[in-house]
């Protein structure tokens, strides 16, 4: 099953409402290859997770503001994406389709004194990031205050607490990483080290803290393209610029001799 969700209605409900009164987002299914029709049952999703996170897209100009919020969709578009060529609208209507990572590959457990798994739970991704492994579920679940390693299924059921993990791995830098909000609105100044290996600010820094491990600094990559594709679109309905530096196919990844496990995410594309 897929099923389409207003996205920029949903990223209006969590930046711009202030008085926290859910909105209903849903959208129509389309019978078509690979999609099935079915009835959309409404999501109830508040501004809750944005006042968690009261700097997402509420610093600086209007301009970039509006290009936080394209980024982000963006990126989570692209992790929960159900498009394909010939989609209905365009593969880049298609974000959002997703809320659980298809045909995990593992359970996503790594033995932790700090993160324990919990006996007979999975840490694949789940929610609009996409969140993975123990550790990442246990810090970001210490973060916004609910115990995620014993209820990891909360990020796919709860629309409050996965988009709370969302933003909380879109606002927290982790090292070397700087956040992907720091990147996006410019308040992230590269290192000597960072212009070295091609790491400039924009979009393409973005997609190299997310998934830098898997898809930069290996030449055109589609899975990178996307990520644009689906940037692009939005910044086109907000009305607003790309910005400079948007891939990161010559880009180093952050931490290059870090081993794949220790990165944030896994994307739903491996």
């Amino acid at each position: 099953m897929v099923v389409r969700v207003n996205v920029v209605e949903a990223a209006v409900t969590l930046v711009v409402s202030s008085q926290g009164t859910p909105s209903t987002i849903c959208s129509s299914t389309v019978t078509t290859v690979g999609v099935r029709e079915k009835d959309c049952t409404p999501m109830m999703l508040s501004s809750q997770p944005a006042k968690a996170f009261p700097n997402f897209a509420n610093n600086g100009d209007t301009a970039t503001k509006k290009r936080e919020i394209a980024a982000f969709l963006g990126q989570t578009s692209h992790e929960t994406t159900g498009g394909w060529a010939t989609a209905p609208d365009g593969p880049y209507a298609w974000g959002y389709c997703f809320v659980r990572e298809q045909n995990p590959s593992s359970t996503y457990c790594q033995p932790s004194s700090e993160f324990p798994c919990a006996s007979g739970k999975q840490y694949y991704g789940r929610g609009p990031i996409q969140i993975s492994w123990n550790y990442n579920y246990g810090q970001c679940g210490r973060a916004i205050g609910v115990d995620l390693l014993n209820n990891p299924d909360l990020v796919a059921t709860d629309p409050v607490i996965s988009f709370k993990t969302a933003l909380w791995f879109w606002m927290t830098p982790q090292s070397p990483k700087p956040s992907c909000h720091d990147v996006i609105t410019g308040r992230w100044s590269p290192s000597s080290a960072d212009r070295a290996a091609g790491r400039l600010p924009g979009y393409g820094t973005v997609t190299n803290i997310i998934n830098g491990g898997l898809e930069c600094g290996r030449g055109q990559d589609g899975r990178v393209q996307d990520r644009i594709g689906f940037y692009k679109r939005y910044c086109d309905i907000l009305g607003v610029g790309y910005g400079d530096n948007l891939d990161c196919f010559s880009q180093r990844p952050f931490g290059s001799s870090l081993s794949l496990s220790s990165l944030f995410l896994n994307s739903i594309d491996t």
